[in-house]
């Protein structure tokens, strides 16, 4: 297992996945490596089902926190092309936060639940000793749905255009830039280079986009850019389909701001998390109404290459066949050193 962040292939195929409990007939889709969510089907009624942890950081202000943390839990079922219809959500909090605190975080997550079209059927919330930020619970997005109409991330085929949104890296700049504006002035960042960056976290929203990139045209396959990055999620992806990924870096759109952070971070955008990016595989026949349709939604979407015969990501003259280590934990290590 390695020492921070997701296991690897090796670990789930060796220790998970010979012990998943009772088989069930309903289950069309259980745990698979470099898949995110899970499938039920019901008299051909579906459900996508994805778990995640939930983070909260302070430092945002809990109302914009529990914004951020909802729309990272619900990405795993979205980008399965199906609009999460349903949260469970579980909080277990350090016993300093206040009721207002609380409420603020609330809020955050009951508004955009709200205009989402999400419904929270059920949770749990309590303070406990030894709890600490930002891990301080899980949530279950769900999402009714037409089972044949699932996008997976395992279907890229050669022939299909591989299409990014947003960019690398606008998550892990958006969080530097917010929780560490005076370290990255330190390293020689303006001000308004920082707040820049800082606001591209409230963009880190891929719901929508998922959704209408599935609604407009035929869709091989879709990823979000979490661990690992957008190079990470190209590597799980052409893993996953046993295909090629040939990627164009310099096609891809680049948020203001994120360069200089990571260069001030001293990591490779394209190697760091960056919830709220998209990778899609998409049949030449589709490609352009699905960026048609992302487009129009104001997301800067882009193709960046294409799937071929053979395996691994061809990225920058290399070929790459394991995602890259996150170049963000080392980081966000140091500088909560300094804090």
């Amino acid at each position: 297992m390695p020492d921070r962040g997701k296991i690897d292939r090796a670990f789930f195929a060796e220790r998970i996945a010979p012990r998943l409990g009772a088989e069930r007939d309903d289950v069309a889709l259980g745990p698979t490596a470099g898949v995110d969510f899970g499938l039920l089907e019901f008299d051909g009624t579906g459900l996508a089902v994805a778990t995640d942890p939930i983070s909260v950081l302070p430092a945002l202000g809990f109302e914009r926190a529990g914004r951020f943390a909802l729309h990272v839990a619900l990405s795993d079922v979205a980008v399965a092309g199906v609009a999460p219809s349903h949260l469970a959500i579980s909080f277990s909090l350090p016993e300093s936060i206040s009721d207002a605190e609380f409420d603020a975080l609330w809020t955050g997550i009951h508004e955009e639940c709200a205009a989402l079209g999400t419904s929270i059927v059920t949770g749990h919330t309590a303070r406990y000793p030894g709890a600490e930020y930002p891990w301080v619970g899980a949530a279950t997005a769900m999402g009714v749905c037409n089972p044949a109409a699932v996008v997976r991330p395992d279907g890229a085929r050669p022939g299909d255009r591989l299409l990014v949104t947003r960019g690398p890296a606008v998550e892990t700049a958006g969080l530097f830039a917010s929780l560490y504006p005076d370290q990255l002035g330190e390293r020689g960042l303006g001000a308004e280079t920082v707040a820049d960056a800082a606001a591209g976290l409230d963009e880190t929203r891929l719901v929508g986009d998922a959704v209408a990139a599935a609604d407009a045209g035929d869709l091989s396959a879709m990823h979000d850019a979490t661990e690992g990055g957008l190079l990470g999620a190209c590597c799980e992806m052409a893993a996953s389909a046993e295909v090629r990924f040939e990627i164009d870096a310099g096609a891809a759109p680049l948020r203001t701001g994120v360069e200089a952070v990571c260069a001030a971070l001293d990591i490779d955008p394209w190697k760091t998390t960056s919830s709220g990016t998209l990778v899609l595989a998409v049949p030449p026949a589709d490609a352009a109404a699905v960026r048609r349709a992302i487009d129009a939604r104001g997301t800067p979407v882009a193709e960046v290459g294409r799937v071929v015969e053979g395996s691994g990501v061809q990225f920058r003259g290399e070929t790459w066949t394991e995602p890259p280590r996150d170049e963000s934990w080392d980081a966000y290590a140091e500088f909560a050193g300094t804090e």
